[in-house]
């Protein structure tokens, strides 16, 4: 996409681009803004090539800090004034929105932001504008689970309530299994963009029924736009790793009313007033149920299988806005295929590998358009419990929902490691 001829000149402020987030600034880029960086740029904050390449200036600091974010937004916008704040990652959603109103730049509401990042608040949320949650309670010690799992019953799911990527994540149908999911996660000092878990978990009932995600974003005039649904294909439980995600989702007309109708209210309860949104859901019986909101565009290359398959750019529409542009200003491309998919690779049974063959043929096949490997040979693999145990993708098209599915099952034969 070619920059727009006529956009205003500008520039924006963005909070640790990353996964989906790396895309806004050059969205921003296309839509004629400079962006300016604010990343902590090391360990596991730090910046990819591409974010550089699409950085005009970058200026590091501790990103968890938000005395210092604040303080270093402050002074950059008075030296020349922003446009909008991009938060990029969804751990930066609520400072972005408190630097924004800071500044008096569009941006989601300071006072209840909270609400799009902490789970158990968002059922809440959620719950009291008569919208179907699954049944749920929260517990900050081990001690607070047993009354927890009375509340909620078994099955059930555990999950932090303020975490991503699947982290933590598990069914658990005994007492016994509870109270052992929970001390693996206590006990995980390993660190996510600097943040540790802190203890705090939902407890909520297990839903039964297949799982999508939708994908859109409220203008700057309130619009809400649903731009795709997304089917998203789990691995194997206790764990829910997304070891797959097809665009467009396959359900009948009533269930994308029902869809919809329960997004658009969802993010009027929670107050989503501007910008980007992936919502997860679960379909028992065909109903819509919250797993999530994020105020944020979709991960795993979700954006870019919207855009394949329907011509809607996600993340430009996010940054026209935060920065108060017209989104009819944002030009629409022609879908490339009627569907887009990635599969995700995986050797569960390897604790590393020395080879990997296949990956140069299938990158030949025509319906394949990228597959990249995240881990290098020697490099030990995570068990897979979350994305960390995923070994690379596959993104490719195909002319129907039947076939995406099919295609998962001949890469995983035409590629293996070793």
């Amino acid at each position: 996409m070619t920059g727009l001829r006529d956009a205003p000149a500008g520039r924006v402020l963005c909070i640790e681009p990353m996964s989906s987030g790396a895309a806004l600034l050059g969205a921003a880029h296309d839509l004629g803004l400079e962006t300016v960086v604010l990343s902590y740029d090391g360990d596991d904050r730090r910046l990819a090539d591409r974010v550089r390449q699409d950085t005009d200036t970058l200026v590091v600091l501790d990103t968890n800090d938000e005395a210092a974010l604040t303080a270093a937004a402050v002074r950059l916008h008075r030296e020349r004034e922003f446009a909008g704040v991009l938060p990029g990652f969804e751990f930066y959603v609520p400072v972005a929105a408190r630097i924004a109103a800071e500044l008096g730049l569009p941006g989601l509401a300071a006072d209840s932001v909270a609400e799009v990042r902490d789970k158990a608040l968002m059922r809440r949320r959620i719950e009291a504008a008569g919208l179907r949650v699954p049944r749920y309670a929260t517990a900050a010690s081990a001690t607070e689970l047993d009354a927890a799992a009375e509340a909620v019953g078994f099955p059930c799911v555990l999950k932090p309530t303020d975490s991503a990527g699947s982290v933590h994540v598990s069914r658990v149908d005994t007492p016994e299994r509870l109270r052992a999911a929970y001390q693996s996660l206590t006990m995980d000092q390993r660190l996510d963009l600097g943040r540790r878990l802190d203890g705090r978990v939902l407890l909520e009932e297990y839903l039964d029924g297949p799982e999508v995600s939708v994908e859109g974003c409220v203008a700057n005039d309130g619009q809400v736009f649903i731009a795709a649904v997304t089917r998203k294909l789990l691995g194997a439980e206790p764990h829910f790793v997304e070891l797959g995600h097809v665009v467009q989702a396959e359900l009948s007309p009533a269930e994308r009313r029902a869809v919809d109708a329960y997004v658009s209210a969802a993010l009027t309860a929670l107050g989503v007033t501007l910008g980007p949104f992936h919502c997860e859901l679960r379909l028992p019986g065909g109903e819509p149920v919250l797993i999530e909101l994020a105020a944020r565009l979709g991960g795993d290359h979700i954006p870019d299988l919207v855009e394949t398959a329907t011509g809607v750019p996600l993340p430009h529409l996010a940054v026209a806005a935060y920065t108060g542009l017209d989104p009819q200003d944002v030009p629409l491309r022609a879908p490339r295929a009627k569907y887009a998919a990635i599969h995700f690779l995986t050797a569960p049974e390897l604790a590393s590998y020395r080879t990997v063959r296949g990956l140069e043929q299938l990158r030949e096949r025509p319906e394949v358009l990228a597959a990249e490997l995240y881990l290098a040979p020697g490099e030990p693999i995570p068990p897979l419990h979350d994305f960390r145990g995923r070994l690379g993708h596959v993104l490719y098209t195909s002319d129907s929902y039947a076939d995406a599915l099919a295609l998962r099952q001949t890469f995983d034969l035409g590629v293996s490691f070793a």
